[in-house]
């Protein structure tokens, strides 16, 4: 028994190991995370959050309180003994399950992540799993492991309350908000409970960073910096011709050329046509809502501040979608005789939140007229 202890401790100890946690983690979250509603995700993800919390609270009263002496005039199996042998391995579980959950919010937000403001989220997601791999002789300041463990409390119920309610709005967010909060003064408080010699003030000193992260986050919701979570725009395309035939649809588009086998869509059409918006937003099975396609429209201009220039609003079509359907429901939007310029269509929620952007340009026509594909 002594020489598996040993020999477990050892490969703790190498260098590699953060690695092999790394790749190891993101590899196995990447083949058993395979959809945001699916209960035994969600539950194993509120497992890892539940297990993270006693880990801290253990990692936090063997800081205040000195367990050898306990264990020293108690039992071999007695609870102090075996918090104190079991010492050496609460770093390691503590990097193990912050990398865990790290790595499969970074897979769950991507998936609604678009490239912009909301995509800061994502990287702060991004950014802590990485850093994650360089703290693991760090994880021993209770101020830090709670700051993290608000981010991941927080993470968690921001997708977890719509998937279960299948409502997702401001005061479903506000609500995994609350629980948020909750569960860190409450992990706080177990680890100061009864701990003698304690100044008063400490729970709150370690509890201000926790809560200011979740206020920070709080506040990108607002400026819709945070991804648009259970929702996701799983497929998106412009087209020359939508119709629904026998339940699915037909999608036109002109074909490409040779080396553009990977075409499935238009980003140049002709002006005086008509265009059609194609789009699959994935969401959960219980939830219906009701999203936007938000045509905007920029003129050509003959100077160089073309890029510079805004977007106006020309139409914002309602979408009212189902949950449930793997490959997202599917539904299109068109403008008849598009006039030449930038175009730029963000699916959005009904409160602004993007979900996915399709952008082409309209062009005049000019040359033979390109054989349309169909599928």
């Amino acid at each position: 028994m002594m020489n598996i202890v040993k020999q477990t401790q050892a490969f703790l100890d190498k260098p590699y190991t953060p690695i092999a946690f790394f790749f190891g983690g993101i590899t196995f979250d990447s083949l058993t995370l395979t959809r945001i509603d699916r209960l035994q995700d969600n539950l194993l993800l509120l497992l890892y959050v539940s297990l993270l919390g006693t880990l801290i609270i253990l990692v936090g009263r063997t800081q205040l309180i000195s367990f050898s002496e306990v264990s020293a005039t108690g039992s071999t199996w007695s609870l102090p003994n075996l918090m104190e042998k079991a010492k050496p391995y609460y770093v390691p579980a503590l990097h193990f399950l912050f990398g865990s959950l790290f790595s499969a919010y970074a897979i769950v937000y991507s998936k609604s992540a678009s490239l912009n403001a909301s995509a800061v989220f994502l990287g702060v997601i991004v950014i802590m799993l990485v850093v994650n791999e360089f703290l693991h002789k760090r994880l021993t300041s209770v101020k830090l492991l709670m700051t993290l463990y608000a981010l991941v409390t927080f993470s968690f119920f921001t997708f977890f309350f719509p998937v279960v309610t299948g409502h997702m709005n401001t005061g479903i967010f506000l609500l995994g908000v609350g629980v948020s909060i909750a569960v860190v003064l409450r992990v706080v408080h177990l680890i100061y409970q009864y701990v003698p010699n304690q100044s008063p003030r400490s729970p709150i000193y370690t509890s201000i960073p926790a809560v200011g992260v979740i206020i920070v986050f709080t506040i990108f919701y607002f400026l819709n910096w945070i991804p648009p979570v259970p929702l996701s725009l799983k497929f998106a395309g412009m087209y020359h011709h939508v119709e629904r035939v026998d339940g699915d649809f037909r999608l036109t588009y002109n074909e490409g050329r040779w080396y553009e086998f990977f075409k499935q869509s238009e980003d140049t059409l002709t002006a005086g046509d008509s265009a059609y918006c194609f789009t699959a937003v994935f969401a959960p099975a219980n939830l219906n809502k009701t999203i936007f396609h938000h045509w905007q429209y920029r003129p050509f201009s003959s100077d160089e501040t073309q890029s510079e220039r805004p977007f106006t609003t020309t139409d914002r079509i309602p979408i009212t979608i189902s949950g449930g359907r793997e490959e997202g429901y599917r539904s299109y939007t068109m403008k008849q005789k598009v006039d030449p310029g930038d175009w730029l269509i963000n699916v959005e929620t009904d409160d602004g939140k993007i979900i996915g952007t399709v952008s082409f340009q309209v062009i005049e026509p000019k040359g033979p007229k390109v054989d349309t594909k169909t599928y």
